[in-house]
This record gives structure tokens, C-alpha cells and sequence, in this order.
């Protein structure tokens, strides 16, 4: 559920007039490449927002991380994952960013990151 989720997670949708007891947030999550292309990535998507029905959230919400095109971390062959997204019914919010901070690997401190929400109606 969003309302379990940090605050800087939360403040965007409140702001924008989501209540946060309907969203279900899906969280981060990694596919390791050798499991690509398998079918994998929509049976956890699947099975992500047959929980949220089961709590009776009416959306399901998640957010990527914005880099630029150019980012050093970006490794060969990248794909960007927005296709596969929009295929399963989401879309960005406009102006649903939030900022978190982390550490990437090569940083020497905390950088702040913005992420994008990407939301669907269940």
C-alpha cells in the first residue's frame, strides 16, 4: 500500500489530489537480463496488481528513475523498459516526480534522483 511507503514517495500524488488508500505501490524491481524476454516480467506485473485488486486499490503506481540519455551508468545494449510499461496500461503522471537520495556506484556521497510515477486503473 502507498500510505506504507516513505513520505517523499507519497507527497507527489497527495499534491496532485490521489487518495493514497486507493494506490498500490509496486515498488522497485530488477530483471536480471537472463531472465528477459521470458514471459517473467509480465507474470510479476500480473501477479503485483492481482494483490492490489485483492486490497482493493483501484491503481497500481511505480516509479523509474530519470537519467539522461548520456548517463555514464548506462550499460550497452540498454533498452528503455517504457514500451513494456505502456503495453501493460501505464503511463507517466506529468509533474508526479519525486526526489529521493542515494549513492550511486562511483559516488562519493548521496546525490539526489528524481523518479517518475508511472500509474494504470486496475
Amino acid at each position: 500500500p502507498m500510505e506504507d511507503h516513505a513520505e517523499d514517495f507519497a507527497a507527489p500524488f497527495e499534491a496532485r489530489g490521489y487518495d493514497l488508500g486507493q494506490i498500490f505501490y509496486c515498488a522497485e524491481s530488477v530483471l536480471l537480463p537472463d531472465w528477459r524476454g521470458q514471459g517473467a516480467g509480465h507474470i510479476f506485473f500480473d501477479r503485483r496488481e492481482a494483490h492490489a485488486r485483492d486490497l482493493g486499490r483501484r491503481y497500481a503506481a511505480f516509479c523509474s528513475v530519470m537519467r539522461p540519455e548520456d548517463h555514464p551508468a548506462r550499460p550497452a545494449g540498454y533498452r528503455a523498459l517504457d514500451p513494456f510499461w505502456r503495453k501493460r496500461g501505464y503511463a507517466p503522471l506529468d509533474g508526479v516526480v519525486a526526489q529521493f537520495r542515494w549513492k550511486d556506484i562511483g559516488e562519493a556521497a548521496e546525490t539526489e534522483k528524481a523518479l517518475q510515477f508511472w500509474i494504470r486503473e486496475l
